[in-house]
């Protein structure tokens, strides 16, 4: 099956060559994170993928910042925003995809196995009876192969985990959002230590996408500075990065990067927003419910990770 539903997005990249979909990036630099608005040029229907809420550790305080750019983007465009798509549960940011949802409408969606994501990081951070842990937070959950369209344009969604259990990658048009699966070329590619993870399972994950057409664009949810380069970029190429992806690149064997991969990630600290960004991330971007006094908290687990 896995297979069949790449073929098919295969297909649909190569049948997508009249260049109705707009894409738009926003960089968040604090978190090096990108957003991107697809829109369809016809019916003038977008969604919104990988939204930011800035966070500041040593306050608590949150920021729309991020976020209103793309409001204002949306109503300079004159888009209907039917979609907001995470690609996983982040641990770098916040989503803004609540506050996003109240402005501008739409649907939150992300990969049905956020199920294991919220069943293990409920229980790390002892979520109250409230948090059922089912999904039930966002309001679509999407499965491997699932079909869906931002006005004309035909969306397939491929489940990538390694990273984490729950990434989707997003296949619209020539064009495919990968989430952290991967990084440019120069950088390489996702750890794979998280809760759920999996070195083997990345692997994989990458060879899926890689088996798209050499032409088919792909655009990444970060980019970090690597050594050499004093710029940002964020978009690829299939053909580019099986050339030159310094980590997943054609000719690694699974065993070989399994071994890079486990051996780079004890090397590894802990991103400076995991434990924030994960409890609100697990709840659909919503903050934990306020206690009795009206305020929320979010959690330290001390000597956990």
């Amino acid at each position: 099956m896995p297979d069949e539903i790449v073929t098919k997005a295969a297909q649909q990249v190569l049948a997508a060559r009249t260049g109705i979909a707009v894409i738009q990036a926003f960089f968040d630099a604090p978190t090096s994170t990108v957003t991107y608005v697809v829109h369809d040029t016809e019916t003038r229907r977008a969604a919104v993928i990988d939204s930011v809420l800035a966070y500041d550790p040593a306050s608590g305080r949150t920021s729309f910042d991020p976020a209103d750019p793309i409001i204002d983007y949306v109503g300079q465009q004159g888009l209907t925003v039917d979609w907001h798509l995470e690609t996983h549960a982040h641990a770098d940011h916040l989503s803004a995809a609540p506050y996003l949802q109240q402005k501008l409408g739409g649907k939150i969606a992300i990969g049905s196995h956020i199920r294991q994501v919220q069943n293990s990081f409920g229980q790390l951070f002892n979520a109250g009876a409230e948090f059922r842990r089912d999904g039930s937070e966002f309001d679509h959950l999407w499965e491997d192969g699932d079909l869906f369209n931002i006005g004309n344009l035909s969306v397939t969604v491929l489940h990538v985990p390694g990273h984490t259990p729950a990434c989707v990658a997003y296949v619209i048009g020539d064009a495919v959002f990968v989430g952290d699966t991967m990084f440019m070329p120069d950088y390489g590619t996702a750890r794979a230590d998280f809760p759920g993870g999996d070195a083997r399972q990345l692997f994989r994950s990458l060879r899926r996408l890689l088996e798209l057409p050499p032409e088919t664009r792909l655009f990444m949810c970060h980019d970090y500075l690597p050594e050499g380069r004093d710029h940002y970029v964020w978009e690829t190429t299939v053909a580019e990065q099986r050339r030159a992806n310094v980590h997943a690149h054609d000719g690694i064997s699974e065993d070989d990067f399994v071994a890079m991969r486990e051996a780079r990630d004890r090397t590894l600290d802990m991103p400076r927003l995991i434990l924030p960004s994960i409890q609100v991330n697990m709840r659909a971007g919503h903050l934990p419910p306020p206690e009795d006094n009206g305020v929320a908290y979010l959690k330290i687990p001390v000597n956990q990770l």
